[in-house]
């Protein structure tokens, strides 16, 4: 869905978003019952979670060598040249990072995260522009229907829609 401000090759070198430190597990993509299932015949040596009401995640714990909150692991669909799921596998969580579903005051917002260096390389107003021409709905109406993807506000994120 970035593509048209992110290159794949950007992505691919960076890899920032396919790995989760300790301290940052509620950033790990959402899946729907079905899809993980069907990830879990596909991958056996993948293991879920229950994340939110109705969804789940990678379970990243055994990877983890030290308590270090910094410490970082990969997830289990992340390859040499990226990630390994297709497009009806990947989480849409996946296909819209660097940005999140958050709410504020009661409303749902599109907020940026601004660690994920090549969007950092981005005019903002690149990145805002994308956002109004119907992601930021898009992302908002997935949000509605999965509300387990609405992330809490954390600190480096910016509002953008």
């Amino acid at each position: 869905m970035l593509k048209s401000i992110l290159s794949g090759e950007d992505c691919a070198s960076c890899r920032f978003c396919c790995s989760f430190r300790r301290k940052s597990l509620w950033e790990t993509p959402l899946f729907d019952r079905t899809t993980k299932e069907k990830l879990e015949q596909k991958f056996p040596k993948a293991r879920f979670k229950k994340a939110g009401t109705s969804s789940f995640t990678v379970n990243l714990l055994h990877l983890y060598k030290t308590d270090d909150s910094e410490e970082e692991a990969a997830c289990p669909f992340l390859g040499e040249r990226g990630c390994v799921l297709s497009a009806e596998e990947k989480p849409f969580d996946c296909s819209i990072w660097p940005l999140r579903a958050t709410k504020i005051d009661g409303k749902a917002r599109v907020m940026l995260e601004n660690t994920c260096p090549a969007i950092n390389r981005q005019p903002i107003q690149n990145v805002e522009a994308l956002v109004k021409s119907g992601l930021g709905e898009k992302i908002i109406e997935n949000a509605k229907k999965n509300p387990d993807m609405i992330k809490e506000i954390k600190s480096g994120f910016e509002v953008v829609f």
